[in-house]
């Protein structure tokens, strides 16, 4: 498995991983992920087996601890040190999950992050996915005031 920075080739498989592993209103749109492709391509891995990407992970760097639905919708260019670095998604094709994919992501943008001085990586999952987070070292700090797409989510925290 080969994990590397995304390139604007990889959209349309990006989109077709997000469209099978999130509901309509949870994914990101094409437009959604030009945008991060463009801005925050820095922490925006995917991961390719045999020159096929099958996963993907992506967020920008923020001041707050938590996530905000706002960086579902707008995001800026990362800053070079500090702060906390967020996943506003990881995915894995369906055909290859499974595999600790989603977990060999995960540490990449976790390894990024440390040699960039950031103090946390922040996400939100719902209640089915705290246990998976949980046994990769995330901390479940509760409820997220987060109301993206009328799901009910948790702040999950890992310190760096």
């Amino acid at each position: 498995m080969n994990i590397r920075h995304v390139t604007e080739t990889d959209l349309e498989a990006l989109v077709v991983i997000e469209q099978a592993s999130f509901t309509p209103e949870e994914a990101a749109t094409k437009e959604a992920f030009q945008e991060r492709i463009q801005l925050i391509s820095d922490s925006f891995f995917v991961a390719e087996l045999a020159g096929e990407v099958v996963g993907l992970i992506n967020g920008p760097v923020v001041s707050e601890r938590y996530i905000s639905d706002d960086l579902f919708t707008h995001i800026q260019p990362n800053r070079a040190r500090g702060g906390h670095q967020t996943v506003l998604g990881v995915a894995v094709h369906p055909h290859y999950r499974k595999q600790g994919i989603g977990a060999r992501l995960l540490y990449e943008l976790e390894q990024q992050a440390k040699a960039q001085e950031r103090e946390t990586v922040t996400l939100t999952c719902q209640a089915f996915l705290v246990p998976f987070y949980e046994r990769l070292g995330y901390q479940n700090e509760g409820q997220s005031s987060s109301s993206h797409a009328g799901i009910t989510w948790f702040n999950l925290v890992k310190p760096l």
